[in-house]
């Protein structure tokens, strides 16, 4: 009888998950039993908005070492209280149009297949948002502890490009997918902001 009862319960919070709000920009999502709550944050000088959960604050720089041992590292990383669950971007110097953003994103990919044969790759895909094309693509990569999820995106930003990261424990996955799709689809640089009237 207490395993029917704990299968009842089981079916009730799956219910339950289903009836929470899952909008980013119509209040708190609830993720692994913690409230999150976005909001527009400006990067780059101003130059790019993107909605982002609100208590992300900056990694501090000891941690950046450890998680990004490369000296290479983002310019900017945003992450959780834990450490577990980051949001990066990179301006890079390196010429980008929108048209060409397809062609570097399926790069990208491929070069990222071919140096880590363990990756499992899910989807990819170029949106229009805000006028602005962006192209992304996740996958699953081994770690030391447990798997990590990883969604790469990439943007043009004045010229150049801008590459960012959203990762998480590849166990909080399922959650966190969307989320992160819906942060991209927030991203918006300040012209077309101006243009639009958001300044």
């Amino acid at each position: 009888m207490k395993y029917e009862d704990e299968k009842i319960l089981d079916q009730l919070r799956e219910m339950e998950k289903l009836k929470r709000p899952n909008n980013i920009l119509a209040g708190p999502i609830i993720i692994d039993g913690q409230s999150y709550v976005f909001e527009e944050r400006s990067f780059f000088k101003d130059r790019l908005k993107m909605h982002v959960p609100s208590i992300f604050t900056p990694m501090p720089k000891h941690l950046q070492k450890i998680k990004y041992p490369h000296e290479q590292r983002p310019e900017m990383i945003l992450t959780n209280d834990l450490g577990s669950v980051d949001v990066t971007l990179n301006r890079v110097d390196q010429t980008l149009q929108d048209e060409w953003v397809e062609q570097l994103t399926s790069g990208m990919k491929a070069m990222m297949k071919n140096m880590n044969p363990a990756h499992v790759f899910y989807e990819e895909k170029i949106e229009e948002v805000h006028g602005k094309q962006i192209g992304y693509f996740d996958f699953k990569s081994p770690a030391l502890d447990q798997p990590i999820y990883h969604n790469m995106f990439y943007f043009e930003l004045e010229g150049k490009t801008v590459m960012g990261t959203f990762c998480c424990p590849y166990k909080q996955y399922a959650e966190w997918r969307d989320v992160a799709l819906q942060m991209i689809r927030t991203i918006q640089t300040v012209d077309e902001a101006e243009k639009e009237g958001y300044e």
